[in-house]
């Protein structure tokens, strides 16, 4: 990373203390996630500007916060945990993104992967990620607005696959689209129920795993202007 990318990472320390930011990499270890990369990029990507400034204030606080369209930026253990699960077998040159959002798992995943792709169904908030992304000098991501249902089969395979929303079943299209050996973590299930899954694309097929209860927003179908 070059010191130019690196100070913008890190600007707006003093809105948020570096002592904020460390309580939070403390509490994500203390709750079990180990994998120093992943906790390294948390502590130093500017949370606070992926929200609303009226929100900015509670950026550090590990819970979900709204970013309007009825969506929200997930809470820091979830995107640390969905990143740690997405590089537990190793590096990962070619990511897909379900859910642009905020961009902030977006900017989390470009500092961990070579490329990632990400798919965005309301054009407003993937502009507005565009313009964080690129604020912070991350290079490393090209956007696609349209249905993340479908992914984006233009550009499959893809050795790792992460969806920031619920599908109440996995779908097809990520399956098509997930290379050999490739992982997918996924929260399935609808309204309150919901799990997060991993899945691995193996010789004969796919094993699936499930893991933590889960709540995030349903993964919607169809482009949104």
């Amino acid at each position: 990373m070059s010191r130019e990318q690196d100070d913008l990472l890190r600007r707006g320390i003093g809105m948020t203390s570096q002592r904020t930011r460390e309580r939070l990499i403390q509490r994500l270890y203390e709750e079990g996630l180990s994998n120093a990369r992943v906790l390294e990029v948390i502590r130093r990507t500017p949370r606070h500007l992926f929200v609303d400034e009226a929100l900015a204030h509670r950026a550090y606080e590990d819970t979900a916060l709204p970013i309007g369209h009825n969506q929200t930026i997930s809470q820091p253990y979830m995107v640390a945990r969905m990143s740690e699960l997405l590089l537990a077998a190793g590096p990962l040159d070619k990511v897909l993104e379900i859910g642009t959002g905020s961009g902030y798992q977006t900017a989390v995943l470009a500092q961990l992967v070579e490329r990632v792709f990400s798919v965005e169904r309301i054009q407003a908030l993937q502009d507005r990620a565009k313009e964080r992304l690129s604020e912070l000098n991350l290079r490393n991501v090209v956007f696609r607005w349209g249905d993340g249902w479908e992914g984006w089969s233009a550009l499959a395979p893809y050795n790792g696959i992460i969806v920031t929303a619920a599908a109440a079943e996995v779908p097809q299209a990520l399956l098509d689209q997930l290379a050999p050996g490739g992982r997918l973590v996924i929260p399935v299930g609808a309204g309150d129920v919901q799990q997060l899954m991993l899945i691995v694309r193996e010789e004969n097929g796919f094993s699936r795993h499930m893991l933590d209860a889960v709540r995030f927003v349903p993964l919607l179908n169809g482009p949104l202007g």
